[in-house]
């Protein structure tokens, strides 16, 4: 017998997912479903799946597979998303909402237009990790920069983890490098027990940064707002060893947009505020 399911097809910068509440519409098998379902002609089209539930800890939960299949901890875009459909559809009357996941409590504060629905959100997406993580297995467990072989070439990458694992690249011509090659390489390189998210990033003479993204489980996006996070962070930590203390803010441009990354010095937390955009409401049917 077959089951009606309602979703919301979202995306924060070009960064899409299919979004389900799970307390109206429980998923049994959502690895599987979202392998068909990402599929752009087979299927709804997206970057993965994303299940809104219950949460014993916070006002809502958060799981979100990869177009893979496979289960990622956390994503910036993803949160910001969920912040406007559980406040659109009135599932909350807070703008300020915590949101559990695979990599701890996220807080979500959303913006709003005149008509009461919401055009944007900041996500406290907590403290960057920079050592001893066991999702980067450098000798050393320092996760400073270090060169990193994939392929015929050699790149210099700084290590962030903001719940999943990131490897930040600096490059002088975005342009110019070959993501779709490079990016499958660097994901699966041997220093990544549970792969990693793949940035490059080129600084902009204004400060700002240009980034493109290959991410694990997914490939190449439009955007990715923990690799946003983790190019700040590699960016503020370049800017401090030039001594420039006072520059906390970075502007990441990707592909899909911009978000705005705030390192908060106080407690040392990353501020992401960014659009979230709800594309249409559809149904579909699973045996």
């Amino acid at each position: 017998m077959s089951t009606l399911i309602k979703f919301t097809k979202m995306h924060g910068l070009g960064n899409d997912y299919i979004y389900i509440n799970t307390m109206q519409y429980p998923i049994a098998d959502p690895s599987a479903l979202s392998i068909l379902w990402s599929k752009y002609h087979t299927g709804i089209g997206s970057d993965g799946l994303v299940l809104i539930g219950k949460s014993e800890t916070a006002d809502f939960s958060m799981r979100i597979f990869n177009a893979d299949g496979s289960e990622a901890m956390m994503c910036g875009n993803a949160s910001r998303c969920i912040g406007k459909y559980v406040y659109d559809n009135r599932l909350t009357t807070k703008k300020v909402i915590t949101l559990e996941t695979l990599s701890g409590i996220k807080t979500i504060t959303v913006q709003t237009s005149d008509d009461d629905l919401v055009t944007s959100a900041t996500v406290d997406m907590g403290e960057p990790i920079l050592s001893n993580t066991k999702q980067v297995a450098t000798p050393t467990g320092d996760l400073s920069s270090t060169a990193l072989t994939a392929g015929e070439a050699t790149f210099r990458a700084t290590y962030v983890c903001m719940g999943n694992p990131h490897a930040v690249i600096f490059t002088e011509d975005i342009a110019s490098i070959d993501l779709s090659h490079y990016g499958p390489l660097l994901e699966c390189h041997p220093v990544f027990p549970q792969k990693a998210n793949i940035e490059f990033a080129q600084l902009l003479p204004n400060g700002d940064v240009r980034m493109r993204v290959w991410e694990r489980g997914s490939g190449i996006t439009q955007a990715c707002g923990t690799g946003a996070c983790a190019t700040a962070v590699a960016t503020i930590l370049r800017r401090e060893a030039q001594s420039d203390q006072n520059a906390r803010t970075v502007n990441i441009h990707m592909d899909g947009g911009s978000l705005q990354i705030e390192w908060r010095t106080s407690d040392r937390h990353i501020l992401m505020t960014g659009p979230a955009v709800k594309v249409f409401d559809g149904e579909i049917l699973i045996d």
